[in-house]
């Protein structure tokens, strides 16, 4: 069902579902030294916003996270992490996890910035789609990989624009 739109609830992530992050990551990351089950916790310790993807089952999907400093205008926000298991990827469900960081920026009035792999254009497409655009391109940042990246940075919106 490649291409269909797959129904998720989008909701503050778990807990209990940090194990089940950390091997997504060992997944789709396993070139570019993936998260652990701590590095999450560590996030929520932070207080970052962290969502997952949940299936009708409340099975975990996929998860993303955002970092917001400062306060509005000042406020910018980073993308720190979308991940989609594989097995339900191009159903819409990365999409679903971006729009809600970008709701949670948007509530901050946030400038929004992010890293993705210069040879990702599904991510890259989606950003643009959402209002992102290259600013930058940071030589090797994936490790050990070496892989580039591009910057990209989202304006600030307001939620109660447009």
């Amino acid at each position: 069902m490649s291409g269909t739109v797959q129904a998720v609830r989008v909701a503050k992530l778990r807990r209990g579902d940090l194990r089940r992050c950390a091997e997504l990551e060992q997944i789709l990351f396993s070139g570019d030294d993936p998260w652990s089950k701590a590095a999450f916790a560590a996030e929520l310790d932070r207080g970052h916003y962290y969502v997952g993807a949940y299936d009708a089952d409340e099975n975990l999907l996929g998860y993303a996270g955002l970092a917001v400093v400062g306060r509005p205008p000042e406020a910018e926000a980073e993308v720190h992490t979308i991940g989609v298991d594989p097995a339900h990827q191009r159903r819409g469900i990365g999409r679903a996890l971006l729009l809600a960081l970008l709701g949670r920026a948007d509530q901050f009035r946030a400038t929004t910035f992010l890293e993705v792999r210069t040879d990702n254009d599904a991510a890259i497409a989606l950003y643009r789609e959402h209002g992102f655009e290259i600013v930058g391109l940071r030589k090797r940042y994936y490790q050990p990989s070496g892989a580039d990246a591009h910057t990209m940075r989202r304006p600030p919106r307001s939620t109660v624009e447009e």
